[in-house]
């Protein structure tokens, strides 16, 4: 889904057939990230986690030459773009499913609007602050479907203790930091209690069908597990 929405975005935004410039923050195995270069776009994926790192390389290594050329991985934190990049430097900035593990967002988010050229789009993939009592109440646990309406922190399917953001509040932070939100939609919206584990059904494409126009109708996208937003810089 996050795929068919980001390019979607990109279409409507930049001239069929221009290379562009991507930065993925957070890359992780670098799947959106060679999804790109293979679109004949320059991207360079930016990750801390070395056995992410890893396995992103050795995706990397099975691709033609000319791919391999496109991709450039660096290690570190995506909160110190500033050390590796000058400002303005990418056409297009993903950070996808990082914001969760932040305490803080508000300086990664700035730093990521600063390596955006004017016009450039910044996409954002975090955990739904408004719907995080659906899961559990969907599950049959009452009581932690009630614990999380007052909440905003979470344990994810990883046991980790993370945390959501809220629409609004996502919408506010890209205001201030001169790339404000220009469309979002709902991921997972259908299928987020799904087992991690559970076999991809025949009418698969059916499925997919349904999760976009679940994700851009309202008002189920509202209760989305996961939100994409995009931001453009002014």
């Amino acid at each position: 889904m996050v795929a068919r929405q980001l390019d979607e975005q990109i279409a409507g935004r930049f001239p069929v057939g221009r290379r562009l410039r991507v930065l993925d923050v957070g890359m992780g195995q670098g799947t959106q990230a060679l999804r790109l270069a293979r679109a004949g776009h320059q991207v360079t994926g930016l990750e801390r986690d070395a056995t992410m790192i890893a396995a992103a390389r050795a995706a990397v290594a099975g691709q033609p030459e000319g791919i391999r050329e496109r991709m450039r991985i660096i290690e570190g934190d995506g909160r110190d773009t500033g050390v590796h990049f000058l400002p303005g430097a990418f056409d297009v900035v993903l950070c996808h499913g990082v914001l969760m593990y932040v305490d803080e967002p508000d300086p990664l988010l700035a730093g990521l609007a600063r390596m955006l050229a004017p016009g450039g789009l910044l996409s954002l993939l975090a955990r739904n602050g408004d719907a995080l009592a659906l899961r559990p109440g969907l599950g049959g646990d009452w009581a932690g479907a009630l614990a999380a309406f007052d909440t905003t922190s979470y344990r994810n399917r990883l046991g980790l203790d993370v945390r959501a953001d809220r629409l609004s509040t996502l919408t506010a932070r890209l205001a201030g930091i001169g790339a404000p939100l220009h469309a979002w939609y709902g991921v997972r919206v259908l299928t987020d209690t799904a087992p991690d584990d559970a076999p991809v059904p025949a009418d698969v494409e059916t499925l997919l069908a349904a999760e976009e126009r679940a994700g851009r109708t309202d008002p189920y996208r509202g209760v989305a597990a996961l939100l994409h937003l995009c931001g453009v810089r002014g």
